[in-house]
């Protein structure tokens, strides 16, 4: 049972990634999704929520309008589109699962590294 993210790498500022969180083991379509990330010498950062049907999304501030969280039911994925990035978007991001109502830090994955760079 775990989630694993991918979809991480090297871009040039402007440019796009999508990460992906895919769960194994459990269907993510039954956990609230969030995205955090990490960037070097600083604390965790909430990114972007997901509730468990999709009826409901979060954005922090500085993500609106260049973010896009989503699911897919059938491969058991949530994604993460992120376009026109920064060099303030370096960092580790990592996807964590929860329930609501279910206490504990619920399930999260081994993150995925993205660096903004020239």
């Amino acid at each position: 049972v775990q989630l694993v993210e991918s979809g991480g790498g090297l871009v040039q500022p402007g440019g796009s990634l999508r990460l992906s969180c895919a769960a194994s083991g459990f269907a993510i379509s039954t956990y609230d999704i969030t995205w955090l990330r990490q960037a070097p010498g600083k604390g965790l950062e909430r990114v972007s929520d997901i509730n468990s049907d999709g009826s409901s999304t979060y954005y922090a501030d500085s993500m609106k309008g260049r973010f896009t969280i989503s699911r897919d039911k059938a491969k058991n994925t949530v994604y993460l589109q992120m376009n026109s990035l920064k060099p303030e978007d370096t960092a580790v991001y990592y996807c964590n699962g929860t329930q609501r109502g279910v206490p504990g830090p619920g399930y999260w994955g081994q993150g995925t590294q993205v660096t903004v760079s020239a």
